[in-house]
C-alpha cells in the first residue's frame, strides 16, 4: 500500500459564484445553464444550482463570493484519499469547503474570503494551485 502523500495540481476558476437553493419542484431558470461552470443538482429536498454571479438575477436569494478550485484530473471512480488529501489541510486550518465531484474530477469552492488562506494551506500540504492571468 503507498503511504505517501497525495500531491495534486489545482487550478484557480476566474470569476465569483453563488450557490443558491430552490424548491426541490422548481423549474430549471435558463440563467441556471449559462457560464463555462455550473452545477445543477436535483434530489427529494432541494434543487441546488451553482453558477456565476453575474448570472443570477437581482433578488434572488443566493449566497455568492464563492471561488472554485478545479482539480487536475481524470480520477478513476475507485481512486481513494483524492478529496481527503484537499480537505483535510483546509480544515486543520479551519476553512469551510463545498465541493462538487463530477466523473473525472472534483471542484472545490471557499468563500472569496478564505481563498488564500486555503491556496496556503493547500500549498503547505504538497499541493499546487496554478491561478489564470485574469486574477
Amino acid at each position: 500500500m503507498n503511504t505517501a502523500p497525495r500531491r495534486l495540481e489545482l487550478s484557480l476558476l476566474p470569476g465569483r459564484f453563488a450557490i443558491l437553493k430552490l424548491a426541490p419542484d422548481a423549474r430549471l431558470p435558463a440563467w441556471a445553464a449559462r457560464g463555462s461552470f455550473r452545477s445543477v443538482t436535483r434530489t427529494c429536498d432541494e434543487l441546488s444550482i451553482i453558477v456565476e454571479e453575474a448570472h443570477v438575477p437581482a433578488g434572488t436569494q443566493s449566497q455568492s463570493g464563492w471561488r472554485v478550485l478545479r482539480v487536475h484530473g481524470p480520477f478513476v471512480l475507485s481512486e481513494v484519499g483524492v478529496l481527503a488529501s484537499l480537505t483535510a489541510p483546509l480544515a486543520e486550518t479551519g476553512i469551510s469547503v463545498f465541493v462538487v465531484s463530477t466523473f473525472d474530477t472534483d471542484y472545490l469552492l471557499v468563500t472569496g474570503e478564505q481563498l488564500t488562506s486555503a491556496i496556503v494551506a493547500l500549498d503547505r500540504a504538497g499541493h499546487s494551485v496554478h491561478r489564470s492571468n485574469h486574477e
